[in-house]
């Protein structure tokens, strides 16, 4: 283009030069034949001249309506990739809520066996004690042995009141765990707990027991220890109360332990099984904090009234 219009400019000048010389008075005696000739040169160049004008003029517009076309096709494919863009975007978090609905499906799907078979585990237990203690009561040792009038001899029966005061009451047993707990005593604190659980296994503050145990550990730093603790109420009592605090101390557990997604893997869970709980609200804090995504749950109603995990002082 630079070069086209430096051309023109050149022969716009030199035209100009030869009218002036056209133009100029020329002696008598100059010959009218030359004088001609260049008057008709002169025309010749004007004449080009104006041609190229003109066919720049045409190229210059066709250039520019090619290149106002190529920038409206420029903008038109930019808006359809933003579009395309969005419209997978979209698609990609849509696929994902998706497959977090169907993976929270299966987890209380699993969830749901895991208490079943707990519960056919305590069940066979106790059918288990029971068949035991008639078989005790049917073949009675040989020094254990009824007088003929039905009654047991008093050494006997001594023996059996003895046996009986050996079982520890239940809620001072529980209560002296906790008090212990409190006076940080957690050796104490573990074997009354222990005693909870060893002699009344299916009883709901046994449950309440191995939290306890789960937080004995955790403050120990025995974090392995707690995990099994906090199982122990998750898969044998899913309905006490503890069980949102459990698992959410199960979560934090891991999560010291170095076992991010794990951790991060429970408190999804929490949020899932009981998303009105306060323990929910922590986990979804928790999760924030770990740049995680927090997992959205239809909220159900809980089967039982939960609250955030007190000091154990509070425990009934």
């Amino acid at each position: 283009m630079q070069r086209i219009s430096t051309l023109r400019n050149r022969l716009v000048a030199a035209a100009a030069v030869a009218l002036c010389v056209a133009a100029a008075p020329m002696p008598a005696h100059a010959a009218s034949k030359e004088i001609i000739e260049l008057q008709t040169q002169v025309q010749q160049l004007v004449d080009m001249v104006q041609r190229l004008q003109s066919t720049m003029d045409t190229r210059f517009a066709v250039i520019q309506h090619l290149t106002e076309q190529t920038a409206d096709n420029a903008n038109q494919m930019t808006a359809a990739a933003n579009a395309l863009q969005q419209k997978i975007s979209a698609q990609n978090d849509a696929s994902n809520g998706k497959l977090d609905t169907v993976s929270g499906q299966v987890q209380s799907l699993n969830d749901s066996v895991d208490e079943l078979k707990s519960r056919l585990a305590k069940l066979d237990k106790s059918i288990q004690d029971l068949q035991t203690q008639l078989q005790n009561v049917q073949n009675p040792p040989t020094g254990a042995a009824p007088a003929e009038n039905g009654t047991v001899p008093a050494g006997n029966a001594g023996a059996g009141a003895q046996t009986a005061n050996q079982t520890p009451p239940l809620k001072e047993t529980f209560q002296a765990g906790v008090r212990d707990l409190n006076a940080a005593r957690y050796d104490v604190a573990t074997g009354e707990f222990q005693d909870v659980i060893h002699y009344y296994p299916l009883d709901d503050l046994a449950g309440t027991s191995h939290f306890y145990l789960g937080e004995i550990a955790y403050r120990q730093l025995k974090f392995t220890d707690a995990v099994k603790a906090y199982n122990a109420v998750l898969e044998g009592f899913p309905g006490n109360s503890k069980a949102p605090a459990a698992q959410l101390r199960k979560g934090l557990a891991l999560l010291q332990m170095s076992r991010k997604d794990a951790g991060i893997h429970e408190l999804r869970l929490l949020i899932q099984r009981h998303p009105q709980t306060p323990e929910a609200a922590q986990a979804r804090t928790k999760l924030n904090a770990l740049g995680a995504k927090v997992v959205a749950a239809p909220a159900r109603p809980s089967s039982s009234t939960h609250r955030v995990p007190a000091p154990p002082d509070e425990a009934q």
